[in-house]
């Protein structure tokens, strides 16, 4: 069902791609290494009022957040985040250890960056929050694909803190994030 999202009634705003980028390219020439910290805090304060919108997105076609199976709910928050310009998301699951966002052109990602490593900390912040509230418990996220540092997609992968800190350890001792999933199945 194809219908207009009324921006100027949530508490959204629209921000061009290309502001985006150039706030990251900013922090990283001012801060260095520690610019990743930044993006993520603003994306995470800016979970609650994406949710809200998601919500009111919901209400605006009948539905709503509350008792949706994991089929339903992947479709629903692709169609939110493609409709409000983010970019096509498919979400799926990992060794059923963890859940995963790829997305062949989300917003924040920019492949001319060819940053040498993902890049997307913003988008971080704010998935960890949206579907942190829609699980109704905290997750973390973290990007381990991105278009910006040449991969073909950008792939988030959600779980709990310690889920997501074990694969991050491991990946900083050289392990593939696959494989780091594995040792958790």
């Amino acid at each position: 069902m194809a219908t207009n999202f009324a921006l100027a009634s949530t508490p959204l705003v629209a921000l061009p791609r290309q502001s985006l980028a150039t706030l990251r390219s900013a922090l990283i020439r001012d801060l260095g290494g520690n610019f990743a910290t930044y993006l993520q805090e603003a994306g995470f304060a800016g979970g609650d009022a994406v949710f809200a919108a998601f919500k009111e997105w919901l209400a605006a076609r009948g539905g709503s957040a509350e008792g949706v199976g994991f089929a339903e709910f992947q479709r629903l928050s692709a169609e939110f985040f493609r409709d409000t310009g983010w970019g096509s998301l498919e979400v799926g699951t990992l060794n059923d250890v963890v859940i995963t966002l790829d997305s062949t052109d989300w917003a924040e990602a920019d492949p001319a960056l060819n940053i040498g490593f993902p890049a997307c900390y913003y988008s971080m912040g704010l998935l960890a929050d949206f579907f942190g509230r829609l699980a109704d418990a905290p997750l973390a996220c973290y990007e381990v694909e991105c278009r910006s540092n040449g991969a073909p997609r950008c792939r988030f992968l959600l779980g709990s803190a310690e889920v997501i800190g074990q694969i991050y350890q491991r990946m900083s001792e050289g392990v593939g994030y696959e494989a780091a999933v594995g040792e958790l199945a």
